[in-house]
């Protein structure tokens, strides 16, 4: 999916909206946009980072193409500030004018040969172990320069809770995604 600059825009304003209602704790009323590629189906993650050190304060996510993009962001921004990473260092209010916010547009998943057949800078992986699921956006290779294996090793261990080394069971599967990012701004 590709975005026009106007819909980049009105996507991260609407995800400052949705992000501010929910802090100060108002509910938000909007209206569908106009701008057609924002009607398509879409999952997305939306990101928070602290603007000077760019600490990760909240990410949540859909992977599935529930509905249209610009309702799945209104929720998914709404619904950062429960990432249970963050519960006891919650954002407030007072934090926001301290934030940066970045959506990740989400391509359709799409299976892979082998848990180590992905590009590892431009692809996000889902894992599925056994009934663990997890996933890492592209962003996490790049920030890190963590190599395909270690990589695979922290999503069992930080998303699915499970030994580093279960991605190499048998019964493991990935599946990769593309994202397409809009972002990172002010909030």
């Amino acid at each position: 999916m590709d975005l026009t600059p106007d819909s980049r825009s009105e996507l991260l304003q609407l995800a400052r909206s949705s992000l501010r209602a929910a802090v100060e704790g108002r509910e938000l009323i909007l209206t569908p946009p106009s701008a057609t590629d924002l009607l398509q189906p879409a999952g997305c993650f939306v990101s928070l980072h602290e603007r000077e050190s760019h600490r990760l304060r909240g990410c949540i996510g859909r992977l599935e193409a529930s509905g249209p993009l610009w309702q799945i962001v209104r929720e998914t921004a709404a619904n950062v500030l429960d990432d249970p990473r963050f519960v006891e260092q919650r954002v407030t209010v007072s934090d926001l004018p301290n934030l940066n916010i970045e959506v990740s547009v989400i391509s359709p998943l799409a299976p892979t040969s082998s848990c180590t057949s992905f590009d590892l800078l431009n692809d996000g992986i889902y894992l599925t172990c056994g009934d663990r699921t997890g996933c890492f956006l592209p962003q996490v290779a790049r920030e890190t320069g963590w190599s395909r294996e270690q990589l695979l090793d922290r999503l069992c261990t930080e998303k699915l809770g499970i030994d580093p080394r279960a991605w190499r069971r048998g019964d493991a599967k990935l599946m990769r995604f593309t994202t397409l990012i809009v972002g990172p701004e002010p909030v």
